[in-house]
């Protein structure tokens, strides 16, 4: 059955003229059955005095189609006289509401949050603001159009260790675009039930959190970031929730065996912190679905990171996943063809692939969720695993981790019933969930009392990781950053535990400025322009020099980048000494070492003919035909 989009103008606080309409779905949960609903609302300013109590209104109970038990209500707020003296209900400003049941079998539930609300308040609580003034998009942003995937280069970031809040990281816009980057993969920014947390236990799912900034603020951070050329994708989490996502919370407490919502469906990942989402409901497909429409529509997104897929994957034909990525892009597809506000960003010419980005975590099976599904690219943990591996001393790996750069058995494009879809994966040996890279070279611990939490990567060591980044930036695929990789942020992070999300890891932009983070810098924009000017490091073919006397066994690996007569070599060397090893380029000619250049070009080279390469210790060389 075709996915439907939640009327989303009738759910959740709706405001109009002073006046705020309150809608909210509720299976199962009927006035026959006894049931009252009714919602409680303070203005932020009165939140806590204590001599100023929430404002409680009662809901009227409906069967509303296709969800059944439906509960609303509408209260003029502009105007009206305060219930107490100095409230200051009835100004304009922030309300913060929750929804209260009163349950003949089990008493009252209070506290349970709006699944539809589009603000949030501190902790459980939604809310609106009155007089809401919507977003003025830049001139600019109706000739925006979203970068094709083989032009991609990804930076990942938590906005609260980025710039600690939305207004503070657009302002960092312009170094994003002169480090070279064109697109930022955004950790959740959906509510969440504590102030310091990844994001990974959603509890409101159609706004902001209240510890980034409001709608607004991001509907800016993304305009900002569209100005400067760059792209968002935002990490959203469909296949669990927190435990005060309030279709699980409800229904718990109600003492339901069944749930209208909830429920394991495939995995049951992050069973001990949250609880799964049953796809097999109409009424969750339906949910997720709008999610992913409201931030394309309303935020402006220009794509998806789909979080923690295996708990919602049943296969290429099932209802979950594939279904979900399915409808989405068809969705897309059909407001470009209507040329229905900032849709069009998706698409520069009528004949070539949308460019909507559908990103999977699928780490249990990157391949196939690739090649079976209407994903345009994927999470895979192969080129880290050979990566960090080869750090830690293990040469034996090196084959893997050159085969893993080249993304072999992966697919390059998808044809499903006419449509046409690039496909490809991507390549990063930091992100979120690890460690910084730096810490396989190495751990110290500046703490005085030895905590573990505390410990770092020795930076001492920061040109051990030239090598990787060489490899990384020029592999094929979507290269991705990790933020304040570029300068050799070093933190540390534990394989399990709240240490893991509930420790907030601010970059320490300083870094910037010493030998290390300098020297990393200067590397890394070199190495992002090369991959701009050169068509075929983006578009090529990939080519690996698998031989272990000449190259591995020496800590050295050589593969090519060409496309038609347009080739490049990458050579890398994970050694601690410098390596002299034979070459013979298929073309001849002219090559430009694009590092340093100067004496490293190559001259006169014969096709087929040996040349002898000196890679220094630790680094790397990239020659191009000229």
């Amino acid at each position: 059955m075709p996915l439907m989009l939640l009327p989303l103008g009738d759910l959740g606080a709706i405001e109009h003229n002073g006046t705020v309409s309150f809608g909210l779905w509720l299976p199962w949960v009927s006035a026959a059955g006894g049931n009252a609903v009714t919602v409680k609302i303070i203005h932020e300013h009165d939140q806590f005095q204590q001599q100023i109590a929430p404002s409680e209104f009662s809901m009227t109970h409906s069967i509303r189609a296709p969800y059944g038990d439906f509960w609303s209500v509408t209260v003029p707020i502009a105007g009206s006289p305060p219930p107490t003296t100095g409230s200051a209900w009835g100004t304009g400003g922030r309300y913060l509401y929750r929804y209260h049941i009163d349950n003949p079998q089990v008493g009252s539930l209070d506290w349970i949050i709006d699944p539809c609300a589009r603000e949030f308040g501190l902790g459980k609580l939604s809310a609106f603001t009155l007089g809401y003034r919507s977003y003025s998009w830049s001139a600019s942003e109706s000739t925006w159009r979203v970068p094709e995937l083989a032009d991609l280069v990804l930076y990942e970031m938590n906005i609260a260790e980025f710039g600690g809040s939305l207004e503070q990281a657009h302002n960092l816009m312009a170094y994003l675009a002169d480090l070279g980057v064109n697109a930022i993969q955004v950790m959740p920014l959906s509510n969440v039930a504590i102030s310091v947390d990844w994001g990974y236990l959603p509890i409101g799912y159609f706004g902001v959190d209240e510890r980034f900034g409001k709608r607004s603020d991001f509907q800016r951070f993304v305009d900002v970031a569209h100005q400067h050329g760059i792209a968002v994708i935002v990490d959203m989490v469909y296949g669990h929730t927190g435990i005060d996502f309030p279709y699980y919370d409800v229904y718990t407490r109600l003492g339901y065996h069944e749930n209208p919502f909830m429920g394991t469906f495939a995995k049951d990942y992050f069973s001990n912190f949250g609880k799964s989402t049953d796809f097999n409901r109409q009424f969750t497909r339906d949910y997720f679905f709008s999610v992913n429409h409201h931030w394309l529509e309303v935020y402006h997104v220009d794509g998806i990171r789909y979080d923690c897929v295996p708990n919602y994957w049943d296969g290429p034909m099932g209802v979950g996943y594939a279904n979900l990525v399915f409808e989405t892009y068809h969705l897309t597809k059909s407001k470009i063809d209507l040329h229905q506000s900032y849709w069009d960003r998706f698409s520069s010419r009528a004949d070539t692939p949308i460019t909507l980005i559908q990103c999977a975590e699928q780490l249990e099976g990157p391949e196939e969720i690739l090649r079976s599904t209407y994903s345009n690219c994927t999470w895979q943990n192969h080129t880290y695993d050979t990566a960090k591996a080869v750090a830690r001393g293990d040469r034996g790996k090196l084959s893997n981790y050159g085969l893993s750069l080249g993304l072999f058995g992966y697919t390059e494009e998808g044809n499903s019933n006419g449509d046409i879809i690039p496909k490809t994966a991507l390549q990063y040996i930091e992100n979120h969930d690890h460690e910084r890279f730096l810490c396989n070279f190495g751990l110290i611990n500046p703490d005085e009392a030895g905590n573990p939490l505390f410990l770092e990567g020795d930076r001492r060591r920061w040109y051990l990781l030239q090598p990787y980044l060489i490899a990384t930036l020029m592999s094929k695929g979507i290269p991705m950053l990790w933020q304040g990789q570029e300068f050799g942020e070093n933190y540390f992070l534990p394989d399990y535990g709240a240490g893991r999300v509930g420790l907030l890891r601010p970059l320490r932009w300083d870094y910037f400025y010493d030998e290390a983070g300098h020297s990393l810098v200067t590397l890394v924009r070199k190495l992002l322009r090369i991959r701009r000017q050169r068509v075929q490091l983006r578009r090529g073919s990939y080519y690996f020099f698998n031989h272990w006397d000449r190259y591995l066994s020496r800590g050295v690996l050589f593969f090519a980048r060409s496309l038609g007569a347009q080739y490049t070599l990458v050579a890398v060397n994970t050694n601690d000494a410098e390596q002299r090893v034979p070459f013979w380029f298929p073309i001849g000619g002219h090559y430009v070492e694009e590092l340093h250049g100067g004496n490293l070009n190559l001259d006169n080279i014969v096709p087929l003919q040996e040349t002898w390469l000196t890679i220094p210790s630790n680094y790397g060389r990239i020659w191009t035909t000229q």
